[in-house]
């Protein structure tokens, strides 16, 4: 999620004397203290990371806005820490899906609330659809998103079958090039085949719920959720987000 906001940042930024730059642990610990002296010195004036950016060692020269994504995926100790960010500086948190305490503050007034109502331009609407686990429905439907060359994200959230479903779904479409991401991969591994799903290297990824986190990636237009009745509905709402 890191590196996309950083890619679009760079898109959209390219045409001003703007100097971006990003911090998380997929970065060598050359870059990254590369990055830190530069943050110190101010040459760096966005910088988009992790919650790496909210540890002891990092100092900002002159910070002056603070933007948290996906505010329910931080813990108690680094919101501490972001609140002693924002003493100073103005604050903006983004989220589909607030923590209660968010929400109260935000409907007592404490603090500001906006709402996005509308959808991005050409965004068609989500059509939601529940059934029984049926292998002739899978088929279909990723048979329609591949006949007009989409991807498919299909979530299991159980590493240890998630190598079965995979096989399963590569014998009812062995035209399809499947490939597999969850949590307890190696770091390097994962990134290799999230950024080769993005690339448009496999048709179908099978994975669990890793991909909540507000991935953006716009050819996969159908998402299929196997044991949707063992999902919260937090965690439906941010994959149907996707």
């Amino acid at each position: 999620l890191v590196q996309q906001h950083y890619d679009n940042f760079r898109e959209r930024m390219s045409s001003f004397p703007i100097n971006i730059d990003m911090l998380s642990r997929f970065r060598t610990k050359q870059e990254q203290k590369k990055v830190i002296e530069d943050l110190e010195e101010g040459k760096v004036d966005i910088i988009i990371g992790t919650h790496r950016l909210i540890q002891n060692d990092i100092r900002f020269k002159d910070l002056g806005l603070l933007i948290v994504d996906e505010e329910q995926r931080f813990g108690v100790l680094h919101k501490e820490r972001i609140k002693k960010l924002k003493e100073s500086i103005d604050s903006l948190t983004l989220t589909a899906t607030p923590i209660p305490r968010t929400l109260h503050m935000s409907l007592i007034g404490v603090r500001d609330l906006s709402v996005i109502n509308t959808p991005p331009e050409d965004r068609f609407p989500i059509a939601t659809y529940i059934c029984r686990r049926d292998d002739k429905v899978m088929a279909e439907a990723i048979r329609r998103e591949l006949d007009r060359e989409g991807q498919i994200f299909f979530v299991h959230n159980r590493v240890r079958s998630i190598q079965k479903i995979a096989g399963d779904l590569n014998r009812l479409f062995p035209q399809a090039r499947i490939g597999i991401a969850h949590g307890q991969m190696a770091e390097e591994q994962l990134e290799d085949i999230m950024i080769d799903f993005l690339e448009k290297k496999y048709d179908v990824l099978v994975c669990t719920t890793i991909i909540e986190i507000g991935l953006d990636i716009p050819n996969v237009n159908t998402i299929i959720i196997d044991e949707a009745h063992k999902f919260g509905l937090s965690q439906l709402y941010q994959l149907r987000g996707r």
